[in-house]
């Protein structure tokens, strides 16, 4: 009998190498995620909010976007994403527009002091990130970050399906 959740008919499509290598891979992003709290945490106390980052970047990547648009990119809840606009406004890392589709509507844009954050933010980011690879051989990090950006690529395809099966194991595990 499978356990609580788990799709039987897709977990038969996978071998057991298959299986193996995703629980490792669970295990190197959990231990990731781990690590990237801490950092987070951290730049948050030196004033560098993560949320602030991640709605930077997408709004640059987006361009003008309604709030609702912006949380659903970012697989937010709308009214989260609303508190966190309306502090990145207030600290004019982002404005609103009037939506040119509806007058009645508003965009949400970075600033150009929004955009320096982000700048300086990837800036710092990029340099310490570069001093944990600094050992390795040059083919070593191009093949990395081939597969990491394909992994990723993969990942935000699969996301809805992830999310849906992490949910039902949740929900079932409580009836």
């Amino acid at each position: 009998m499978a356990a609580p959740g788990i799709d039987v008919q897709a977990a038969a499509e996978l071998t057991q190498s298959e299986i193996d290598a995703g629980r490792r891979l669970a295990g190197a992003i959990f231990g990731l995620g781990k690590q990237q709290a801490t950092l987070s945490h951290r730049m948050s106390k030196a004033g560098v909010d993560r949320s602030t980052i991640m709605l930077l970047k997408t709004l640059l990547v987006l361009g003008p976007s309604r709030s609702s648009a912006l949380a659903a990119a970012v697989h937010s809840d709308p009214s989260t994403v609303s508190r966190q606009i309306a502090a990145l406004v207030r600290d004019g890392l982002v404005e609103r527009r009037a939506d040119p589709e509806d007058g009645r509507a508003s965009v949400l844009v970075p600033t150009e002091a929004g955009i320096e954050v982000l700048e300086e933010q990837r800036r710092r980011l990029g340099l310490a990130l570069a001093r944990v690879v600094q050992q390795w051989a040059p083919e070593d990090v191009d093949m990395f970050l081939d597969l990491l950006d394909r992994f990723v690529a993969d990942h935000e395809r699969h996301l809805p399906t992830m999310i849906n099966e992490c949910a039902i194991a949740r929900s079932e595990g409580e009836n």
